[in-house]
């Protein structure tokens, strides 16, 4: 047990402590991210190992609600992976990129600010309610809340192949970074400034490919 702990030291950077948990979900988030922003299937694999070492590693520096969250992306992933392996038409390799529409744009904002609040709310409780599990109260719950809500919906966006998906994942990034460099995980916070650089890339490169699939159903038409 003691390979998972923040306190197993794989690297020292100056100052700072890199565990080998963290190095493991870095290392396999950027891969998930990058392979993502290529549309490549290998994206769900490598998110399955990417979210149970943070999983761990949320759980030892309090951030219960990205803790959790790590649970729900496994499934996600798993339904992701199969999702994205169920073309429309037998020409598509994969599932092919869309957009939201309007009601789906709607409802996914409504969602988003009702589960920054919730969430946001129940995890500054929760060392209240659960004192023997969660000993420390949440480090900054609500900022913690909005990244929470943000990646459920762009997590499930993203298994289902919506252009805007990217998006959500952005505001994530720019919120993260900050939260993760004050928890003093410089590493994850700098992984997260890699983040939003592919995202910003992954959404350039989906816009390129709906395009070309918008023409090519405009021609077959």
């Amino acid at each position: 047990m003691d390979f998972i702990s923040i306190k197993h030291i794989a690297y020292t950077f100056g100052s700072y402590e890199l565990s080998y948990i963290e190095l493991i979900g870095t290392v396999f988030g950027l891969l998930a991210v990058y392979w993502a922003s290529r549309e490549n299937i290998w994206t769900w694999p490598a998110s399955l190992i990417n979210v149970t070492a943070f999983f761990i590693l949320f759980y030892q520096i309090n951030l219960y609600a990205d803790m959790f969250l790590q649970i729900y992306f496994l499934i996600v992933s798993i339904y992701g992976w199969y999702n994205w392996l169920q073309p429309k038409n037998k020409e598509d390799a994969l599932l092919p990129i869309s957009r939201m529409t309007q009601k789906e744009l709607f409802i996914h904002a409504f969602l988003l600010v009702i589960g920054t609040i919730g969430i946001g709310y129940l995890m500054s409780q929760i060392h209240l309610w659960f004192p023997s599990t969660f000993t420390e109260p949440a480090a900054f719950p609500y900022p913690d809340a909005f990244t929470t809500t943000a990646s459920i919906l762009a997590m499930i966006l993203l298994s289902q192949k919506k252009i805007e998906n990217w998006l959500l994942w952005i505001a994530v990034d720019v919120v993260a970074v900050y939260l993760y460099y004050l928890k003093d995980i410089l590493f994850v916070s700098v992984e997260y400034v890699i983040f939003l650089i592919i995202c910003i890339f992954g959404y350039i490169n989906w816009r390129k490919t709906l395009g070309v699939q918008i023409t090519e159903e405009y021609y077959e038409i």
